[in-house]
């Protein structure tokens, strides 16, 4: 199959989105008004954190999730799987808060990101200490904050919910560190950088929410029908990771809300580096081993870098996998082999498409 690129997405996924930026905005308001009454200090940070959480994104996992919880019978409207997927949304909040801490990143979704907004906020101020110690460590606790809050949402879950909420907790902080660790030796092989997608994003993104909408609509089933969901999840979640990884090369940071080349500056080790580097010869091969993952990279080295991934047959063996992953996710989301709904299983296979063919 041949993924065009900027497909549309399922008119369905801004109606879930609605439902779980309701739920997490009518949670963190009220928490916001208690803790701004205790004192007022404690409101920026917490106004900070209701602006990231509805300052955009995709909001794959809650509509994973819901398809799931559907297609086993469970009720569009019933608030637990939107409880479920606001969860979902506050651990990811958690995740990337943490992330881009780690990666330094200044933008997320379009915005200033919160160590960023906390840094500024410190030098205006002319405290004591240094910026950016003091911006990192409020995103850190924003960031266990919406940890605590996704728990909170799961309270009351069936226990085969929270098995699954734990593995999937578990999985992208097993795949987090993988990311760090390759960044930080700069040696990514092609097999590295498939596992890396398949912990931090392809576990994380698609086959565990599935799991966990099962889990709390039909949770007698889970067991059988969690091999069949992964057939479906794994492969997909991995095509996601990988378009993610082109966008956040070749992009449009006016559409993706992410400045171009940060994935070049911070050295991650993506398939499409791996494959690179592997191909990369003379002057090509050098530029890589003395400049991928240097902060300061240059406009015109990220354009050069940008030539090597096209020249040495990266991205498009890139796009190749793609495809050959979401033919194998829609394989799996046949009638005879994912037993969910009719409608459920159209949604699963228009996701597929969106997933692999998106823009942003």
């Amino acid at each position: 199959m041949s993924v065009p690129a900027s497909i549309v997405a399922p008119p369905f996924m801004a109606e879930i989105a609605a439902g779980v930026e309701n739920r997490m905005s009518e949670l963190l308001a009220g928490d916001l008004d208690h803790w701004a009454s205790v004192d007022p200090d404690l409101a920026p940070p917490l106004e900070t954190l209701h602006r990231l959480l509805l300052s955009g994104g995709k909001r794959l996992r809650p509509v994973f999730c819901y398809w799931a919880f559907v297609g086993v019978g469970g009720h569009p409207d019933d608030p637990r799987v939107i409880d479920a997927g606001a969860a979902l949304e506050l651990l990811h909040t958690f995740a990337v808060i943490h992330d881009d801490v780690m990666d330094a990143s200044t933008r997320r979704h379009g915005t200033e990101t919160i160590h960023t907004v906390f840094a500024r906020m410190h030098a205006e101020a002319g405290w004591r200490g240094e910026h950016r110690r003091f911006g990192e460590g409020v995103a850190i606790l924003m960031g266990d904050l919406a940890f605590v809050y996704s728990d909170m949402l799961l309270r009351g879950a069936p226990p085969e919910a929270c098995e699954v909420f734990d593995q999937l907790r578990l999985e992208v902080n097993v795949g987090q560190y993988l990311d760090l660790l390759g960044t930080a030796r700069g040696n990514a092989t092609p097999e590295l950088a498939r596992r890396i997608c398949r912990y931090k994003a392809a576990k994380y993104t698609i086959e565990r929410p599935l799991h966990l909408g099962v889990a709390l609509g039909a949770p007698e089933r889970l067991r059988q029908l969690a091999p069949a969901l992964s057939r479906y999840g794994l492969p997909l979640g991995e095509a996601f990771q990988l378009r993610d990884d082109i966008l956040g090369t070749f992009g449009d940071p006016d559409v993706t809300g992410k400045a171009v080349g940060d994935d070049l500056r911070e050295g991650k080790p993506t398939l499409l580096y791996a494959l690179a580097r592997q191909r990369a010869t003379g002057e090509s091969a050098e530029l890589l081993g003395r400049r991928f993952g240097a902060p300061d990279l240059s406009d015109d080295e990220i354009v050069a870098i940008q030539t090597i991934f096209q020249d040495t047959g990266a991205r498009s063996d890139v796009e190749t996998t793609i495809e050959d992953l979401v033919d194998e996710s829609l394989l799996a989301a046949s009638k005879d082999r994912l037993p969910l709904t009719d409608d459920a299983r159209q949604a699963l296979t228009g996701l597929a498409r969106f997933v692999a063919g998106r823009n942003y």
